[in-house]
């Protein structure tokens, strides 16, 4: 397998694995938001889903698969979801899609609390395995707080910081040393960090930091989105 190479090329290398512990359908763009794609029958090749209805979770296989990672020596798991290509509403909830991309067919509020719930029922299932929480940037303002207490409440043991640190990178500093946060930082979920890099432009917050906001490519970005958005 993948982790016994990197073990015998690298033995004193820690093994980590961020896992998408469901698919969820692939959905486009309809006239008002993102609708999920039709099907008929069971869908028997999705990951974490239900095989009669795959707009509902069924664990059982990643939580299968968290023990065998934790058998092989993996020593901590980042819980995912969805794909950012075929669901990013579900893989990064965001009030504001890319620019080619489907309105968000549901309260990103959801989309956050889905994850969380997933996270928590393969903690659940596997205690043993170290697990690190994914999708908390659309919290925003309220990101540490709700970080805070499902560390707490053990239903999960360390929570990752995705697109928020692209614009406050020091959020865990200000949060821990000064117990306050500098509101102008903070992720609002633009995504232009997505949509800069999928026309081939470098990432980062064009809104809200000012070396991306200084660079050419922050205009270059500006007319793709005119372009895209028209």
């Amino acid at each position: 397998t993948v982790i016994e190479r990197i073990r015998q090329e690298s033995p004193e290398l820690a093994v980590m694995v961020r896992l998408s512990v469901f698919d969820t359908l692939p959905f486009v763009m309809g006239d008002e938001h993102g609708i999920p794609m039709s099907w008929t029958g069971d869908y028997p090749y999705g990951f974490g889903v239900d095989v009669r209805d795959p707009s509902q979770l069924d664990l059982s296989e990643p939580i299968e698969l968290i023990r065998r990672l934790h058998a092989w020596g993996v020593v901590a798991v980042n819980i995912s979801c969805g794909s950012p290509y075929y669901n990013p509403h579900a893989q990064r909830p965001a009030i504001f899609p890319p620019s080619d991309g489907y309105r968000p067919p549901e309260d990103p509020l959801v989309g956050v609390a889905r994850q969380i719930h997933a996270a928590k029922i393969c903690k659940e299932a596997v205690p043993e395995m170290p697990m690190v929480g994914t999708g908390y940037t659309y919290l925003q303002d309220y990101m540490p707080h709700v970080a805070q207490a499902a560390v707490r409440e053990g239903w999960i043991d360390m929570v990752g910081m995705g697109r928020i640190v692209l614009s406050y990178p020091e959020l865990p500093r200000d949060t821990l040393l000064r117990g306050e946060m500098q509101r102008k930082l903070i992720c609002r979920t633009f995504s232009d960090c997505t949509t800069a890099p999928r026309n081939g432009i470098i990432s980062g917050c064009f809104p809200l930091d000012g070396y991306y906001k200084s660079l050419k490519e922050a205009e270059e970005l500006r007319r793709i989105k005119a372009t895209q958005e028209s």
